[in-house]
């Protein structure tokens, strides 16, 4: 699934090549979207929020879009060829000289603005990692608590998109392994400290990877190469532990972490000081 800095990224490519421009031609399939009601309608805006996107158009309305683990927007100058089949567009939007396709996603919606306040699933997100000055401490930290149950764990409460939106498993992986929290710490014994921590390291990580010209993932260490996400069975970059892999929670989604960094609840926590990665 698209993290928020690959959101984010898309967010700006979009609003680069069609802000201010007027909807020439508009198709949706199937047809579920009336996308020809934004023909004769000029982009407004192209916003990320976590890992929804959202186009402004004129006329009060609002094309939403969630990539979930398919979906993904290109745009090509008009009469290019496309990267992907075009049996695979679900919406295409041609704006003069540019042609905007999004392929494979499994939710779009054209809402009105006033909608989104009442949004099933856009109502209930935390504040978006990669916009910092939302990400108010206090904030955070009582959405943490009120989502404890439902987000057992540390592992579980980082991807919990009702706290903070935006990070996924990749960054989920990364900041544990960073922040050396075991992925199975319960939540409710994350202190503020450690919870502070752990989202504030997700936020940097992604950030620095949002403005990456680049779309190489950027993690600490050389190279950009991560610490622990799918390196199950390798040794740790700090450490030398041979990195696990066990999925986690109620989607069973991949977790990688270092038994030595990130020692279990309960055991003690490593003091030594951290080497350069391997």
């Amino acid at each position: 699934m698209p993290e928020g800095d690959t959101i984010f990224r898309t967010a700006v490519s979009l609003r680069r090549w069609l802000v201010g421009r007027t909807v020439t031609a508009a198709r949706a399939a199937p047809p579920a979207v009336a996308a020809g009601r934004l023909v004769g309608c000029t982009v407004e805006g192209v916003e990320a929020h976590g890992k929804h996107l959202l186009i402004r158009f004129s006329g009060d309305l609002v094309l939403h879009t969630h990539m979930r683990m398919t979906g993904s927007w290109h745009v090509y100058p008009a009469g290019d060829k496309w990267r992907k089949p075009p049996g695979q567009a679900r919406l295409v939007l041609e704006a003069g000289e540019r042609v905007a396709v999004c392929f494979n996603a499994p939710v779009i919606e054209l809402l009105a603005a006033r909608e989104l306040a009442v949004h099933p699933s856009l109502r209930r997100l935390g504040p978006d990692v990669l916009v910092p000055a939302a990400l108010d401490p206090a904030a955070v930290r009582s959405r943490a608590r009120t989502r404890a149950a439902a987000s057992p764990t540390a592992g579980e409460l980082l991807l919990d998109q009702q706290v903070v939106a935006g990070i996924g498993n990749i960054y989920r992986c990364e900041s544990l392994f960073v922040c050396r929290v075991s992925p199975w710490t319960p939540s409710e014994a994350l202190d503020d400290e450690s919870l502070d921590a752990l989202v504030a390291t997700a936020s940097r990580l992604m950030g620095a990877n949002a403005q990456s010209k680049s779309p190489a993932r950027s993690f600490d260490g050389p190279g950009q190469r991560t610490w622990v996400y799918r390196r199950g069975g390798r040794p740790c970059r700090r450490c030398g532990t041979t990195i696990r892999r066990d999925v986690l929670g109620r989607q069973a989604r991949p977790v990688y972490w270092c038994p030595g960094c990130q020692p279990s609840p309960g055991a003690a926590t490593a003091t030594r000081a951290d080497p350069q990665p391997r």
